[in-house]
C-alpha cells in the first residue's frame, strides 16, 4: 500500500534528468550477468589447436578470434533484423538483447515535462491502450560510442531490477537514422522534492479514518507519511544493493510518487555495479552535491553501497524538516557543513585513509557531532536512524536492510 498524498497536489516533473550521466571519467560499462561456467561451442579448443607445451598456438588463436568475430556479427545481424539500428547494436548489443524496439507511431506526445543536459522527458499516451507513459529522449552527438555505452549500462541495470519501488523500464523506441533513443517508463505524477515544496500538498494515511482517530494531530499523520515513504525508499534500495547496483544519485527529485502514494526510485543514469567481481576505480564525481557523502568529497574511487545510505539520510532529514539540511555551494563548503553537523572523523581515520583530498580538506580543529542537539524536537527513533545514516565513516551506516528493521521504517 502506498502513502496517499492529496490529489490536489500540483503536478511536478518526474525528474529523470541525466545531467552529468555521460561523463568520460566514469567507469566503463560492465555486465554482471556473464556466467563463467557456460561456454559456447566456439570457445572450446580442441587438442589439435594446442601446441606441445599446452599453450594455445597462434593458428588456434586466429581461428578462435575468427569464429568469435563471426558470432558477434551473427548476433549483431539478429539485432538489426529485429529493427535495431546498427550504431546501437554495435555498442549496446547486450543491453538490448532479447528486446524488440517499440514503434514511435504507437505513442502520442502530450507535453514536455523535463529537460536535462542530455535528455528531454515527455508525458505521452500509448495509442492502443490509452495508458499514460513517460518518454525520455536521450540524444547522442554523432553516435559517440562512449555516450552510447553509458546509456547501455543504464538500460542493463534497469532490466535487472524488478521491484515495486523501482521505476519500470517498459521498452525502447529508436530509429535507424536518428542519433537518439527513447526510453519508455511508467508515468509517475509527482516527486518528493515537488511534494515537499508545494503548499497545496496535504499528507494523509489511507488506513486512518479521521472520524475514529480525532485525537491524532497533523504531526502524527505527517510522521506516518514519512515512515511510509522511508520504508518504500529503503525497500527499493535494498533490492538494488542485493543485485550489486549502486544508484549514486539518491535525492528527492529522483524519488517519484504516483497519486496512490507509491514511491519508486528513478534515474539510474549514474548507477554502477558494486560487485567485487567487477572492481575497478570509480569516479568520485557522482551524487548531487547536497546529498554527496564525505568520502566522495574527499576523492574516494573505491566505495560501495554506503554512499547511497548517506544520501538516504539527507532525504530523511529533508522529509523531517521540510528542506535540505546540507546546502553547500562548493565541495569545500559542503564538507565543512557535514563536519559541523555530523562531527569530523577521528584521528585514526585520517591516519589510515589514502583519499586524494584528505590532507587538503582535513579540518584544523576536530568537530563533535551536534546532530542530536540540532534535531532534539524529533522522536528519538528518527534521530537514531539519522545518526546512523549520516555517519562520516561509511562502515558505520549499516545497510538498507538494517535501516528497514529500524522503528522508523
Amino acid at each position: 500500500m502506498g502513502c496517499v498524498s492529496s490529489k490536489q497536489a500540483v503536478s511536478v516533473t518526474p525528474a529523470i534528468d541525466h545531467s552529468g550521466s555521460f561523463r568520460p571519467n566514469a567507469a566503463d560499462f560492465s555486465d554482471t550477468n556473464n556466467k563463467n561456467n557456460e561456454r559456447t561451442d566456439s570457445s572450446v579448443l580442441t587438442r589439435s589447436e594446442l601446441g606441445e607445451s599446452g599453450r594455445t598456438s597462434s593458428t588456434a588463436c586466429e581461428s578462435l578470434s575468427f569464429r568469435l568475430g563471426n558470432l558477434h556479427k551473427y548476433v549483431e545481424g539478429e539485432h538489426i533484423a529485429a529493427g535495431w539500428p546498427a550504431w546501437l547494436s554495435a555498442v549496446a548489443g547486450e543491453a538490448i538483447h532479447g528486446w524488440i524496439p517499440l514503434r514511435a507511431d504507437a505513442f502520442e506526445k502530450l507535453e514536455k515535462i523535463g529537460q536535462g543536459t542530455y535528455s528531454s522527458v515527455f508525458r505521452a499516451r500509448e495509442l492502443e491502450t490509452g495508458k499514460i507513459v513517460a518518454l525520455k529522449k536521450v540524444r547522442f552527438d554523432n553516435f559517440e560510442p562512449e555516450s552510447v555505452r553509458f546509456m547501455a549500462r543504464e538500460i542493463t541495470i534497469l532490466r535487472r531490477l524488478h521491484h515495486p519501488n523501482i521505476i519500470k523500464l517498459q521498452g525502447l523506441i529508436t530509429s535507424r537514422l536518428s542519433c537518439s533513443i527513447y526510453l519508455v517508463f511508467e508515468y509517475m505524477e509527482h516527486d518528493i522534492t515537488g511534494l515537499l515544496s508545494s503548499p497545496q500538498v496535504k499528507f494523509t494515511e489511507p488506513q486512518l479514518r479521521f472520524s475514529s482517530y480525532s485525537c491524532l494531530t497533523e504531526e502524527v499523520i505527517f510522521g506516518v507519511q514519512i515512515k511510509c515513504y522511508m520504508k518504500q525508499l529503503l525497500s527499493g534500495l535494498q533490492h538494488c544493493h542485493s543485485r550489486g547496483v549502486m544508484h549514486r544519485d539518491i535525492k528527492g527529485s529522483n524519488l517519484l510518487v504516483n497519486n496512490e502514494g507509491i514511491l519508486k526510485v528513478a534515474d539510474f543514469g549514474l548507477a554502477n555495479f558494486s560487485s567485487s567481481a567487477y572492481r575497478h576505480p570509480l569516479t568520485s564525481r557522482v551524487v548531487t552535491l547536497w546529498y554527496r557523502p564525505p568520502e566522495l568529497l574527499l576523492g574516494s574511487t573505491d566505495y560501495g553501497p554506503s554512499v547511497d545510505l548517506w544520501s538516504v539520510g539527507c532525504v530523511f532529514a529533508e522529509l523531517l524538516v521540510g528542506k535540505p539540511i546540507l546546502q553547500g555551494r562548493t565541495e569545500v563548503e559542503q564538507l565543512h557543513k557535514i563536519f559541523k553537523l555530523c562531527g569530523s572523523p577521528p584521528d585514526e581515520y585520517w591516519k589510515k585513509t589514502r583519499l586524494p583530498h584528505a590532507t587538503l580538506f582535513k579540518p584544523q580543529q576536530a568537530y563533535d557531532s551536534c546532530l542530536r542537539q540540532s534535531f532534539k524536537d524529533l522522536p528519538s527513533s528518527s534521530v537514531n536512524l539519522l545518526q546512523t545514516l549520516l555517519s562520516v565513516e561509511p562502515y558505520k551506516r549499516g545497510t538498507a536492510a538494517s535501516a528497514l528493521s529500524s522503528e522508523v521504517a
